[in-house]
């Protein structure tokens, strides 16, 4: 077993929580669930956390929301940067139970009190999953990142501005509006039709008018300034 894997192994600390659980279930119960150790461990290890990859195509970057190349590359950029964000979080949170641990070990060690060891120890346990489950969920907060960027390489053709997201977004959701006019029916509702045609209307009103400026603007010929 590799370290990155051990330190997403829980099966000690199953089979260290496992007597206590006579506390809680039947003695049948408590011996199905030690046999059942591995699978537990296998189960914990491959539980879906986040969006899979098919998720992550159907479901976030389709193609009515998304009908562009620069809406999908830029809403990448947006989800990529949740899970950096929650990624960093949960370092530090890490760090903070990485002391805690410390610290119960060493009261674990120096404490003279029985009672007080054995809340010490459970806390210590406690913890000590803690830090597996944020191990479990850094590693899967890390696939999302690697497969946000796979796919703004995806969509990034070299077709539109990649620095700037304003640049693409009145073609893009004058596009999103047009599919969500489509959709509409006798039965949508009046709040419904009023807000998809109220924004169709206006991002074409919005187009019009920015052909409209640039049609204005005389090119200066050679020779001349700004001002004539």
């Amino acid at each position: 077993m590799s370290e990155d894997i051990k330190k997403r192994d829980i099966t000690s600390l199953i089979e260290k929580e496992a007597p206590n659980l006579n506390n809680l279930l039947d003695p049948e119960d408590v011996s199905v669930f030690k046999e059942m150790t591995g699978e537990l461990r296998d189960t914990w290890t491959k539980k879906q956390m986040f969006r899979t990859q098919t998720e992550m195509e159907f479901s976030v970057l389709n193609d009515a929301k998304y009908p562009t190349k620069a809406a999908k590359y830029w809403q990448c950029v947006r989800e990529q940067n949740v899970f950096l964000e929650n990624l960093m979080s949960l370092s530090f949170e890490y760090r903070r139970n990485e002391v805690k641990i410390k610290r119960l070990e060493k009261k674990v060690a120096e404490e003279t009190d029985e009672l007080k060891i054995e809340l010490a120890q459970i806390d210590l346990d406690e913890k000590r999953y803690a830090k597996a489950s944020m191990q479990l969920t850094a590693r899967d907060r890390m696939r999302e990142i690697k497969l946000w960027s796979h796919y703004k390489k995806k969509y990034d053709d070299g077709s539109f501005d990649t620095k700037n997201v304003d640049t693409h977004q009145l073609e893009s959701y004058h596009l999103t509006m047009k599919n969500k006019a489509e959709t509409l029916t006798q039965g949508s509702s009046q709040p419904e039709v009023f807000n998809v045609l109220g924004q169709l209307q206006s991002i074409e009103r919005i187009k019009k008018d920015h052909v409209q400026i640039e049609a204005t603007k005389k090119p200066i010929l050679p020779g001349l300034t700004s001002k004539g």
